[in-house]
């Protein structure tokens, strides 16, 4: 499935986290690239951060977001144009940085959404009319059950090309993972399974990530539990792999039992809880043999935070340690957090060298070749901008604003792509602020093109 990325530009060291030197990324001149367009879309509610999306498909292209008013909007344009076309949607956002909007289209044309929940009835539209925003519609069930305490929508593609839904079911610590399947011609929606993908069983829930289809020809889905709303509680991580989202295996064939519980999944690396390993910070690659490669982080023996990466060899999975910093992130509490530490998948590059990025609140952003055996850093590259440096720089002059970045990652690798822009307060833990807040700011497009 296309991921569509959200980057926080400048991340708060929010638990005191030991700087050792100055942050800096070795980084090419923005002369490579140039803004070929720019467009304003409109102004923006400012006082917490919540997940947009941006979906590109020729020549139509959408944005949703959630408006000054704090209210959930959907623009549409075609591409080349300059004036955008808006539908308003009956949401309010609140406080919770957790209520982040999706989309995406179905086979024949038709816009799907879904967001603004957290442990909440399913808000769902579809418009009645393909690549028309104007034909939105609440429809208030998808299949009818298990659909009051909805998070983390998902829309991507199964290998037919139909649109599956996924979500949590429940709440954090208690959660179960449920997908859904629609039917383009009779517009209805039914499961993809009998069960659920993955069951906490009341103990537990399971934070994914994926499923991610492979150069195998397989759908990867990798997954941390957690056992209460506290952060600090993420512990095994696990994984599943699929060629058709329905029967599903373990990294050496063998058949997974669904639902998958913590019993009988396939664990790559047994991190306890208050290990360091925190759901949003795993990500999968693969490497030029094509073998799954697992990233992550958690403490060392030292107690500090490291990267690992877990590769699928011969004798099952081997987690080799990317990183050797000399400082701990102690995460931990509920509510929405600001990360100290970033984590990228390995990718082979033109040259067909595994490359890996880096990010830490007190080092910055690097990027390095691992070596092919021990997945050790050896050689610093230069990192490609994605967008000129300028942007980074804050326009709204109020204490703890932050700059946003929205963009589809593969398209990077093509002549050009499309970045949203946007400004807002830090996280707050999902809960509202007092005092004064910052007014609106401009959410933009732009049009970046190498040179």
């Amino acid at each position: 499935m296309h991921r569509i990325i959200p980057i926080v530009a400048i991340v708060l060291c929010l638990w005191g986290c030991q700087k050792t030197k100055e942050p800096r990324t070795l980084q090419v001149q923005d002369e490579s690239i140039d803004i070929t367009e720019e467009l304003f879309i409109d102004s923006i509610w400012t006082g917490h951060p919540v997940g947009f999306a941006m979906l590109t498909k020729p020549p139509h292209q959408f944005v949703a977001y959630y408006d000054k008013h704090q209210q959930m909007i959907v623009a549409q344009r075609k591409l080349g144009d300059d004036q955008w076309l808006y539908q308003p949607l009956p949401e309010t956002i609140g406080w919770d940085s957790h209520n982040a909007i999706r989309m995406e289209l179905d086979e024949q044309g038709y816009l799907h959404l879904s967001g603004n929940m957290h442990v909440d009835t399913l808000n769902y539209y579809r418009t009645t009319q393909p690549y028309d925003i104007s034909t939105f519609e609440q429809v208030h069930q998808m299949v009818g059950e298990d659909e009051d305490r909805v998070t983390y929508p998902e829309f991507f593609h199964n290998p037919q090309g139909q649109l599956v839904f996924t979500y949590r079911d429940g709440s954090s610590g208690k959660g179960n993972q449920i997908y859904n399947v629609y039917d383009a011609d009779s517009k209805t929606w039914k499961r993809l399974l009998d069960t659920q993908l993955v069951d906490g069983q009341g103990e537990m829930n399971a934070y994914l990530h994926g499923p991610t289809l492979g150069p195998d020809g397989y759908y990867h889905l990798i997954w941390v539990w957690r056992d209460t709303p506290d952060a600090a509680t993420n512990h095994d991580l696990s994984y599943a792999k699929s060629k058709d989202l329905i029967t599903w295996y373990q990294s050496d064939g063998s058949p997974q039992p669904l639902p998958i519980t913590f019993q009988n999944a396939e664990v790559i690396d047994p991190v306890p809880a208050k290990g360091g390993i925190i759901n949003g910070n795993i990500r999968i690659g693969f490497d030029q043999q094509h073998h799954p490669v697992v990233t992550y982080h958690k403490y060392d023996a030292a107690g500090n935070t490291q990267i690992y990466n877990a590769r699928l060899e011969q004798d099952g999975w081997q987690s080799y340690q990317a990183t050797h910093w000399d400082f701990r992130w102690d995460f931990g509490g509920n509510g929405s957090i600001t990360a100290e530490v970033g984590v990228s998948p390995v990718r082979v590059n033109a040259v067909g060298q595994l490359t890996q990025k880096f990010y830490s609140a007190s080092l910055g952003k690097s990027q390095y070749v691992l070596n092919n055996t021990s997945l050790a850093q050896q050689e610093e590259l230069a990192l490609f901008p994605v967008f000129p440096a300028t942007l980074d720089s804050l326009q709204t002059n109020f204490p703890d604003m932050r700059t946003h970045f929205l963009y589809d990652e593969e398209s990077t690798m093509k002549d050009s792509w499309y970045v949203l822009r946007w400004e807002t307060l830090t996280r707050n833990r999902d809960q509202p602020r007092t005092g004064a807040l910052p007014g609106p700011v401009p959410l933009v497009l732009y049009q970046i093109t190498k040179n």
